[in-house]
């Protein structure tokens, strides 16, 4: 066998044991898969962008998504954040290979590139949008898959990204999620969609996580509920998470689902 053949064959088999390394890490301790999400953010201009961005994400987004297993996708306009309007696209999936490669995959897709052409190929004088973002996630250890509520009834949504000052406080901050918080928060009200480590992103250490609610009004009720449960006050105040600051910013938008969405 030449070098290069033998070299070649030696990453594709080191690859194949990467993944299926990589698959046994994802499990929790009772087994269950713990999901991946990508979240991907259309920074759009007002006007043609809008629906321009909807009928791709509607039409060839989402079923090319869908024909690959992931989903539910959801998808919503950030309605009380910075940089509006930017359409906040919810992928996820228990494969991490195909969050991390989808747009390669979705190229090979001859239906997809058919109805995505105006906005695949818009011309530079006439962008589709002004940026993308996106970001790679980790379900937590606690909340391995996404609870999304019934996308039949009246909700919103609300995307919490906590940043820490080290690793260590990162740490602690999921810690107490698992220590507690998803109970305080059930107790409260939310409705809890997922909990997640930021693997790729910007501001790196963070956590995200997604709760819903019936409006606004059902959102600060829930929150005034929370910040006196006497749980919170034992919680957040134990010597383990307040002897020093354990976040150091945190990002909130409130987002509204799209007519569309499938969560």
């Amino acid at each position: 066998m030449e070098r290069r053949e033998f070299l070649a064959g030696s990453v594709a088999a080191m690859t194949a044991a990467a993944a299926g390394q990589a698959n046994a890490e994802t499990r929790n301790s009772n087994g269950k898969a713990r999901e991946y999400y990508q979240f991907r953010r259309f920074h759009l201009q007002s006007g043609p962008q809008v629906k321009l961005t909807d009928t791709f994400v509607a039409e060839a987004l989402i079923p090319a998504l869908n024909r690959m297993g992931i989903g539910p996708v959801g998808v919503m306009n950030v309605t009380f954040g910075p940089d509006t309007p930017t359409l906040v696209v919810l992928m996820p999936s228990t494969d991490v290979e195909k969050l991390v490669t989808v747009d390669l995959l979705l190229a090979r897709d001859e239906e997809f590139m058919q109805k995505a052409a105006p906005f695949w190929a818009a011309p530079a004088t006439a962008p589709s949008f002004l940026r993308v973002e996106s970001s790679l996630h980790l379900a937590f250890e606690g909340w391995p898959k996404m609870t999304p509520p019934d996308p039949k009834q009246k909700r919103i949504f609300q995307l919490r990204r906590y940043e820490s000052p080290s690793y260590a406080a990162h740490v602690r901050k999921v810690e107490m999620f698992h220590h507690g918080e998803f109970e305080i928060f059930q107790a409260s009200g939310f409705g809890q969609v997922l909990y997640s480590d930021s693997l790729v992103g910007t501001n790196l250490p963070n956590l995200t996580y997604m709760l819903t609610f019936e409006d606004m009004a059902h959102l600060d009720s829930c929150w005034n509920t929370f910040r006196t449960a006497p749980e919170w006050k034992k919680l957040s105040g134990s010597e383990r998470y307040a002897y020093e600051a354990i976040v150091s910013n945190i990002t909130n938008l409130v987002l509204t689902p799209t007519s569309y969405s499938q969560i």
